[in-house]
């Protein structure tokens, strides 16, 4: 097995309090969950079970806030609100685990979408997710206004994202 390169920044605490916007990429970017009409997104049963079960994110973590996000054809966009809780710290021995690190919150949503999915016989035979997933620590209000902005608008500027395929 060849050694995988982590993405989160070295010595960070990703279950400190914050704001965190994530990108969850499908597997092989391949458009399971709709398509962009005229701007609009499109969900198809996929894409609404992966919007139900990333609003349903806060129900289940307390600490956790859900903000503005997308579902796009073959990626979700999303702000997340991690707040200290201490009913969120599982006790083990000696050792206590924060079952709401962004790490643990972005792996329980996509297993119970695809565990959700297989279920209801919507997923695909492949994979839905791709490995890992994209994070990036909001700092200011400034960078927090500038990405809202960004998830709004990503419909309608479908054509130039990164993650674009036809």
């Amino acid at each position: 097995m060849r050694n995988r390169r982590s993405m989160r920044l070295p010595e960070y605490d990703y279950s400190q309090s914050g704001v965190y916007f994530v990108t969850i990429c499908t597997y092989r970017f391949s458009s399971f969950f709709g398509r962009i009409v005229s701007g609009k997104v499109q969900l198809n049963s996929l894409g609404r079970l992966v919007e139900e079960e990333w609003k349903r994110t806060a129900a289940v973590r307390p600490s956790v806030e859900v903000d503005l996000y997308v579902v796009m054809p073959n990626h979700v966009h999303g702000l997340l609100w991690i707040s200290d809780n201490p009913a969120d710290q599982v006790s083990n021995d000696s050792e206590t685990i924060l079952a709401n690190s962004l790490g643990s919150i972005i792996a329980q949503f996509k297993s119970i979408v695809t565990k959700r999915s297989r279920r209801l016989a919507i997923a695909p035979n492949s994979p839905i997710w791709k490995r890992n997933y994209y994070d990036h620590i909001v700092r200011s209000e400034r960078a927090l206004e500038r990405i809202r902005n960004y998830i709004i608008e990503n419909p309608a500027r479908w054509s130039e994202d990164r993650f674009y395929c036809d």
